[in-house]
């Protein structure tokens, strides 16, 4: 049932997709997951019937505590895992593998050290077959729209932990996939790295017109970036509610307290999640 005295909560996450799901770009459908355990016969359920949907041009965030496979559900939406029963949808069609479509940015930056920063972010634009003058013209745009520019011909281990996973971010974002997957990229970075990356972030999202889909543990990062956050339970995983984020854009990524109704979300959030990382021993 949903929650109840919270008009905020879409959904309760019992399964089914909602009745925008012609318009949503990627859905997950009754999800399930299991794994075989070590010397028995059974299977242990990790995922139990995971629903919700990301609307185009969207920012949606995946909140869960430690360990509810919420890394799970992005790598079933690039083909690099499969449900053991429902289906993760691009506009309506199956994700069976690998889908151009669909961007992914994982945790590390993942550069190539060979490579220097100019070379890596053009290498996706040379495999679609770019042309050098179009090519050049990009790498420039993006790199400057990521404070890159200057750095275009060091390598990897010549830039900080927040350039490279700018990089990572505008590697990706280069060939403009429709849907673009982050998963916890900024988890390593201290405090105002992170925040710093949060403008980043959503200052090239802002230009693109893609949806992004981003997991994270931390309800302040989902409340301050997102348009909309799906709350996961503990395993076996469930979605515990859908919050729509109604605070006005642009964030402010650096003082997110002092946005109108940035306290009020927060704390409406943190209401319907808290049960799921704190125990409640009171009998």
């Amino acid at each position: 049932m949903p929650e109840a005295g919270s008009a905020a909560v879409l959904t309760d996450g019992s399964g089914g997709a909602d009745s925008q799901a012609t318009a949503d770009i990627l859905s997950f459908d009754a999800i399930t997951r299991d794994y075989p355990q070590p010397g028995r016969r059974q299977t242990v359920r990790v995922l139990d019937g995971v629903s919700f949907s990301a609307a185009p041009n969207q920012f949606t965030a995946i909140v869960g505590p430690s360990g509810c496979d919420k890394s799970t559900l992005l790598q079933m939406a690039t083909g690099l895992d499969a449900p053991s029963s429902g289906a993760v949808r691009y506009r309506g069609d199956d994700v069976s593998g690998a889908r151009s479509e669909i961007g992914y940015i994982t945790q590390k930056a993942n550069l190539f050290p060979w490579m220097t920063l100019a070379k890596n972010v053009e290498l996706p634009l040379i495999v679609r077959d770019v042309t050098q003058e179009k090519r050049r013209e990009l790498v420039a745009r993006y790199l400057e729209l990521a404070g890159l520019t200057g750095f275009e011909n060091h390598y990897p281990h010549q830039l900080s932990g927040g350039m490279q996973k700018r990089a990572s971010i505008v590697r990706t974002l280069i060939y403009s996939p429709p849907v673009v997957l982050l998963d916890e990229p900024f988890g390593s970075l201290d405090a105002q790295t992170r925040m710093q990356m949060h403008g980043d972030l959503l200052r090239l999202w802002e230009q693109q017109e893609q949806t992004v889909v981003f997991v994270t543990h931390d309800l302040q990062e989902a409340v301050t970036l997102a348009d909309h956050i799906v709350l996961l339970s503990r395993q076996p995983t469930v979605v515990k509610a859908e919050v729509p984020i109604g605070l006005d854009r642009p964030r402010d990524v650096f003082e997110p307290y002092s946005m109108p109704g940035f306290v009020e979300t927060y704390d409406r959030v943190w209401n319907l999640f808290r049960s799921e990382v704190i125990s409640d021993d009171r009998g």
